[in-house]
């Protein structure tokens, strides 16, 4: 597995505090098999009916990698779609106030690391992109240092996600394949495996 030391993208400022993942991802959606195709349907619902162009919607944010957002991101339901489909749009870092704990660890698995800043940092960083989306956002996760432009600040993440992703071990199902013949050693000793 490798390693994610840092961020370099622009940024796609979305406002708003509470959104849920209902909001990113519509639950009609979550019937799907597998992920496939998930990117095309994130924030569908908003996007249709915001007045003006949602940020997920919006020309000047496309290709941009870097989500900013408010507070208690990704609440609500723990349905690992939604940070699926985020992941399959192109967003490879999110830097906010706070999130759900759940959408924490599902992003983290997928090797989206999650930034937290306090409000004003991170409404001074949504301003700065909304006037000048070409800035380039750029996230250190083992330092926390974000810059963006004339903008800088540290912030944070729990230092076991944090450790997880420069040590190379932020996935722990390729990190069960990389060991799968110890794995299968375990196994055979186990009754509610091998029978009793």
């Amino acid at each position: 597995m490798s390693t994610i030391l840092s961020v370099v993208g622009r940024g796609i400022p979305l406002r708003g505090n509470d959104i849920d993942t209902d909001r990113i991802m519509p639950a009609r959606y979550l019937k799907v098999v597998s992920f496939e195709g998930l990117e095309n349907h994130v924030f569908e619902d908003d996007r249709k009916t915001n007045r003006g162009p949602h940020p997920f919607g919006d020309m000047r944010y496309q290709d941009a990698s870097v989500l900013v957002v408010n507070s208690n991101f990704g609440c609500g339901s723990s349905r690992e779609h939604a940070p699926q489909g985020l992941a399959r749009f192109g967003i490879k870092a999110i830097i906010g106030e706070s999130f759900s704990e759940i959408f924490l660890g599902n992003c983290s698995v997928l090797g989206v690391p999650c930034f937290t800043a306090d409000h004003d940092t991170i409404d001074k960083l949504q301003s700065l992109i909304e006037q000048s989306p070409e800035t380039t956002v750029e996230a250190n996760v083992e330092t926390g240092a974000v810059t963006a432009g004339p903008l800088k600040f540290q912030a944070s993440m729990p230092a076991a996600v944090r450790d997880g992703f420069v040590q190379g071990k932020w996935d722990p199902t390729m990190m069960l394949l990389d060991k799968f013949d110890e794995v299968r050693g375990v196994a055979k000793h186990l009754p509610y495996v091998t029978g009793f």
